[in-house]
């Protein structure tokens, strides 16, 4: 696409993030996934995958973002995980758990933990609990965490009394 229209395409997806209509936020959610790297849309999809009205929005944010498969992409993600109530967690988890099922197989699982592995390596805490708990749910697709989180699937989560 030639710059001007992704620029445009990009100004769109920001002024959609920012709408009343769940399904125009999801939609900038998806779009704006493939634009991480950039500073306004990163900061856009920040708000996008802690949804306060829609959990749907939540979903397909982090289902983008698992697609897109960079690391811009997933360490917004993985840093969305420990800020997220329990309810957003459990959407957040589906919507990695639906990009890893998705047809056509991508992105698979072994690209995801690739990148999960380098985030566990960020000089942020929360990225690396977040990375962590990313890496479980995409292990065995039981969303147990088992071996990386604790009681209730959420590494240091709010869950863990």
């Amino acid at each position: 696409m030639p710059e001007k229209e992704t620029t445009n395409a990009l100004r769109a997806a920001l002024a959609e993030a920012g709408s009343a209509s769940w399904s125009r936020r999801a939609r900038a959610g998806r779009d704006l996934a493939r634009s991480a790297e950039v500073p306004e849309a990163a900061e856009a999809l920040a708000r996008l995958l802690l949804d306060a009205v829609d959990t749907a929005v939540t979903r397909r944010t982090a289902e983008a973002l698992v697609r897109a498969g960079t690391v811009d992409a997933l360490r917004l993600l993985a840093r969305a995980v420990p800020e997220a109530d329990d309810n957003q967690a459990d959407w957040l988890r589906t919507g990695v758990w639906d990009a890893l099922a998705g047809a056509g197989g991508e992105p698979d699982a072994a690209a995801v933990a690739a990148v999960c592995a380098r985030l566990a390596r960020d000089p942020r805490a929360a990225v690396r609990r977040g990375a962590a708990e990313i890496l479980a749910w995409s292990g065995d697709g039981s969303g147990d965490g088992s071996g990386c989180a604790g009681e209730g699937g959420r590494a240091g989560g709010a869950g863990d009394e």
